[in-house]
């Protein structure tokens, strides 16, 4: 069984055990489980429990990882969790949180609660958390910790060695120290492995590693991502336009990021939110759902048109409304893996202007082969079927038109949506099956009545 499994089957097994012991009331053996779980781990099994259960749950976990567990779960959920904390406690779950994860925290807290944070900080702290709430949540201004450990050029690595003998601890994740000058500005990395193995005596200008790109804090939390992912970091400075140092980004904020926008491309692409509470309410769920589905309806509307434009062909022709699905499931299912290879492409920053034409010209090639190898196969079976050429040939013609036809429109679809500042995960879906729904039916129901009807 590979770990992820074994993950996997521990979170079921831990929430069958929860949930049976709350039925059986006996709140002491649920205290005793969550005593022997991590945060993160907290807050899943929070995620998966009806809200009743929920809250029973939560008065059960230690107020001293409350701050950990709030981080954890989803915004929905935290808003909840939120609700039936006093000021008090809710101060309280904040202390000891790093400022990153405080800021994310901050804002889902009430004002009243906010304002008491702020009043039992340092100066210092304070700044820092101004510092980190001044940029957006999703840039590397919002993602960064201003817990850092600079040292300047010009002292020897046993003097940094004497310093953080004295400090005697470091930041979770440390594996450099940023080195800086005398106005803050960033000049380079020190990594502990290089300050553990080389000459004392030398000074931190003489090892430092000159070849680390800062990130500016109004990049993109999307971009910083890629930018983790492509040069392996564990940790990586953040600086201002004029390149002084304001903190630094941890993998483990990365993690967030690329989970965060994984649910987001999966829960798009069903016009739902990817913060949204499983266990909601039947009412708040339904609204939330009935938008979409009313936009649905209205596509289904135009297609429905259009197929009301043939009804007099269809009168004559049965077999025409028994083949009609076919060349429109097919072009759905086409447009579709077209569409979700774009979106990846759009989101990884692999599509440009220099290759667009390249994998659009690619998609049509694949889109008119697999276009005319089902084309044969449903012909035969059209024609065996209704002993009727004229019919297998109206459905071969329609599956090649429409598998070219959503090769098309699963490419330029998603690259439009971008370009007018539109979240293609979000509204690609429902516009190609609209067009691919269609094309199908257009294409075949028209040869159909052109041939049939000058008959």
């Amino acid at each position: 069984m590979t770990e992820a499994a074994t993950q996997k089957s521990a979170a079921e097994n831990r929430l069958r055990d929860v949930t049976s012991a709350l039925e059986s009331g006996t709140l002491a053996q649920v205290r005793l489980m969550l005593n022997d779980l991590r945060p993160a781990e907290i807050a899943h099994l929070l995620e998966s429990l009806r809200p009743s259960q929920r809250q029973a749950v939560w008065r059960l976990i230690s107020p001293e990882i409350n701050g950990e567990v709030l981080l954890h779960v989803n915004d929905e959920v935290r808003a909840s969790l939120i609700e039936e904390m006093d000021t008090e406690a809710l101060v309280a779950a904040t202390e000891g949180l790093d400022m990153d994860d405080l800021a994310d925290l901050m804002e889902d807290l009430p004002e009243a609660v906010i304002s008491e944070v702020l009043r039992s900080m340092d100066e210092q702290n304070r700044r820092r958390l101004e510092a980190v709430l001044s940029y957006p949540e999703d840039s590397a201004g919002g993602l960064m910790n201003t817990d850092t450990i600079t040292v300047r050029a010009d002292v020897t690595l046993d003097v940094v060695l004497r310093y953080l003998r004295l400090r005697g601890e470091l930041p979770d994740l440390t594996d450099s120290l940023y080195v800086v000058n005398r106005y803050d500005k960033f000049l380079g990395v020190l990594p502990l492995s290089t300050l553990l193995t080389s000459d004392p005596a030398r000074t931190v200008a003489s090892v430092m590693d000159l070849e680390v790109e800062p990130i500016t804090a109004d990049t993109p939390a999307t971009e910083v991502a890629k930018i983790f992912e492509q040069r392996d970091l564990i940790s990586a400075p953040v600086v201002d336009d004029d390149n002084r140092l304001l903190g630094r980004i941890t993998i483990d904020d990365v993690v967030d990021v690329i989970i965060d926008e994984a649910d987001h491309s999966l829960m798009s692409m069903a016009g739902l939110d990817e913060e949204e509470d499983m266990f909601a309410p039947v009412l708040t769920s339904s609204r939330r759902r009935a938008v979409w589905l009313g936009i649905n309806l209205i596509t289904a509307f135009v297609a429905a048109w259009f197929i009301g434009m043939f009804q007099e062909t269809l009168e004559q022709v049965v077999a025409l409304a028994v083949l009609m699905p076919v060349a429109a499931s097919m072009g759905g299912v086409a447009g579709t893996q077209t569409l979700t290879l774009v979106i990846r492409a759009l989101a990884l920053g692999q599509l440009e202007t220099r290759n667009a034409r390249w994998l659009l010209m690619k998609e049509v090639a694949v889109g008119g082969i697999n276009g005319l190898l089902w084309a044969a196969v449903v012909a035969i079976i059209a024609v065996a079927w209704f002993q009727d050429l004229r019919i297998g040939a109206f459905i071969a013609a329609a599956l090649v038109i429409v598998l070219v036809a959503a090769a098309v429109a699963g490419f330029l679809i998603p690259v439009l949506l971008r370009r007018w500042g539109v979240d293609p995960a979000l509204a690609g879906t429902v516009i190609l099956t609209t067009v691919t729904d269609v094309v199908g039916y257009t294409s075949f129901l028209g040869l159909a009545s052109l041939f049939i009807g000058s008959s």
